[in-house]
């Protein structure tokens, strides 16, 4: 597991942070260490992404879903990423990671993220995903928004953002994908 005693440590900790919505922004805080380094001296472009997993963990946690999603046996995966640079991170910098689900379609959620340093945004990501069953199968979005809730008012996946979802999405499982390059 990438990230491990990072990951244990947000886990022990979220707990004594404040409990919100899952639509509430949840910010989780990091430092730049030694090892997120790339050899040009700021934070490595695939840790960004590693780091979003604790963010989104914590958003899980403190949101209140994580315990509902453990009794049902659900689990969250990703299903696509994309992410903008605009700062690097440097050694030892303090920084945060912004949360916040934005909503859903038919089939999947909606994420942002941002890595954020004194109120200024040097990264955001966004991340389109499902929640799977531990015994087979997929949880469908009824099943989802009994948990979450309602998207409240004021908050919507921009339709850039769908569009981005239908148009990056790999063919289903069932379906073949062959690796033919043009």
């Amino acid at each position: 597991m990438n990230l491990l005693w990072r990951t244990i440590l947000h886990f022990l900790f979220s707990d004594r942070r404040p409990v919100s919505s899952p639509f509430d922004v949840i910010t989780s805080r990091f430092r730049v260490l030694p090892t997120d380094l790339d050899v040009y001296g700021h934070m490595n472009n695939g840790r960004y992404l590693s780091i979003s997993d604790i963010g989104r963990f914590d958003l899980l946690r403190r949101g209140g879903l994580w315990k509902h999603l453990r009794r049902h046996g659900w689990y969250p995966v990703v299903a696509s990423s994309t992410i903008s640079y605009r700062k690097s991170l440097q050694p030892w910098q303090r920084f945060t990671v912004e949360s916040r689900f934005l909503g859903y379609d038919e089939r999947n959620v909606y994420l942002e993220q941002r890595f954020v340093v004194a109120g200024e945004v040097y990264a955001r990501a966004y991340f389109r995903g499902r929640f799977l069953k531990r015994g087979g199968g997929h949880v469908t979005m009824p099943e989802l928004i009994e948990l979450i809730g309602d998207i409240p008012g004021g908050i919507s996946v921009p339709p850039w953002l769908l569009q981005w979802g239908s148009d990056v999405a790999l063919p289903s499982t069932k379906a073949p994908a062959p690796s033919e390059w043009p």
